[in-house]
Parts: structure tokens; sequence; C-alpha cells
């Protein structure tokens, strides 16, 4: 059962489209802040996942005009009655869920692919950051609007500034700015922009043709990818030949070169 808050509606939708699970943030109205309660549902929904044979790519989309607005200010301001030890407490728990579920997304032995249908700011442009691949709607924006209103977008660039290079980041981070999925493509955030009308059947898409591919292959490439990527030049190709000889001596893999000779389709062990 997804976390919900009492007598409201579920915080994720979840739905299953062969072996993708589309996960749909769900308040609309709220422009669905990445809350306390939105964050435990995302871990759940995950972490249910990474457990499932069922489930090979895991999609994250927005339901309603916003994609994620990041943070739920009205959550991170100060309560009434609250001292500034415990607000300062409070918050560090949110920004530590939060963290740990962008953990998630990346440790994930799952493909994640964002489906960013419209606007993306701060945590939630971090969000799109995250997860592996984003399908953006031409008409999505992104921003990390932090130092518009005093404070920086110091997390979400943990995220970004591995996605973008420095200064596309810094520019992100300094001006407050909204960007186009134009823009988005361009400095790396996003895989590519299409029609509005078109973001979902577009994502869906690429869904089914990653998870078409042998869920083997896929987590212990993707685990690979995101070590070797922070190591030294020279670390990297030997851990990622190591990495390499392992995949290539699995099951799947002479599976997939039988196919390959025979002219077929590939029958993976973990279908």
């Amino acid at each position: 059962m997804t976390t919900a808050e009492p007598n409201s509606d579920p915080y994720l939708l979840e739905d299953m489209s062969g072996h993708v699970l589309w996960l749909t943030l769900n308040r609309p109205k709220q422009r669905n802040p990445l809350s306390s309660g939105m964050l435990a549902a995302l871990t759940d929904a995950i972490d249910r996942a990474n457990k499932s044979a069922d489930v090979r790519v895991i999609v994250i989309t927005g339901s309603g005009p916003v994609f994620s607005a990041g943070h739920d200010l009205r959550e991170m301001a100060p309560q009434e009655g609250e001292e500034a030890a415990a607000r300062e407490a409070r918050v560090r728990q949110i920004l530590e869920a939060c963290a740990r579920m962008m953990l998630g997304i990346v440790h994930s032995p799952k493909a994640l692919v964002a489906c960013v249908q419209a606007t993306a700011t701060a945590a939630g442009c971090q969000l799109v950051s995250a997860c592996d691949l984003a399908i953006a709607s031409e008409r999505a924006q992104f921003c990390t609007p932090g130092v518009n209103i005093g404070t920086f977008c110091t997390t979400p660039l943990v995220g970004i500034g591995r996605n973008l290079q420095r200064k596309h980041a810094m520019e992100l981070a300094l001006t407050g700015d909204m960007f186009s999925a134009e823009e988005a493509v361009r400095m790396g955030l996003v895989n590519r922009a299409v029609p509005e009308a078109d973001v979902r059947a577009a994502t869906e898409e690429l869904a089914q043709k990653i998870a078409s591919k042998s869920a083997l292959g896929i987590r212990s490439g993707k685990e690979a990818f995101y070590r070797q990527v922070e190591m030294p030049i020279e670390e990297a190709f030997a851990y990622a030949n190591e990495a390499m000889l392992d995949g290539m001596m699995c099951g799947d893999a002479e599976e997939g070169s039988r196919a390959f000779f025979e002219k077929r389709a590939p029958v993976w062990a973990d279908a």
C-alpha cells in the first residue's frame, strides 16, 4: 500500500505496463512537492520494485501542470512555537530522506526513466537528474530557484552537477532562471524533448525497449557505470575490465551471442 495522508489520495499512482512500472506523483494541486510523505512513498515503491522480477524498468512522472516543484516550502518553514534546534533537526531529517531516495534511484538495479510532462524545479529538477534517462515535453521548463529566495539549491546540484558541465550547472543555480526543455537537452539534463502530446508515448517506447533487454546485464552494467564514472581513468579501466569479464561469462551473455548468430530473439534466463 502506498503511503498517504489520512483520508486523502495516495501520494503515488502505480501502474504496470508489461514489465514497466509507472509511478505518478499524485499531488497536482500542490505541484507534486517532495514532501516527507512523497519521499517515503517513492522510497517504498522503488524498494518494492527492486525486489520484483516482474519490474524491469521504473518510470517516474507527475500529474497535472507541474512535474515536481521540489521540497514543500511550508514543511521546511518554521512551525508555530517551534524552537530553532527542533526545526533544524526536522529539516535535516527531510534532507536526509531526500538524499536516501535519490541514492536509491542511482543504486536501484532497475533502469529508471523520468517522464517530465511539465516543469521541474529545485529538488524536482534533482529528481530528473537522479534518473538514468529522461524524456521531457517540449513545454517543460527547469530551474533551481533557491537563489531567488535567499538560499541556494546546494543539494539539487549534487545530481544536476553530475549531469551537466559545471558552468551550465552553476548558471542554473546562480541565476535561478527557467531553462527550456531544448536547453536542458543541450546541457545534458534530459535525453530528448518531444511534443507535449507525445511525451508519455515516447517514454513508454523507450522503457519497453529497455525492458526487453537482459535484466541481469542492466543490473550489473548500471552498477559498474556509476562506480567507474567517479574513478580516475586508470582505476576505471581496471574496474570496468573485471565487470565486463564477469558480464561476458554470464548465461544471458552466452544466450545473447547464440541468438545473434542464429538470427533470433534472445530468451533471457530472468524472463
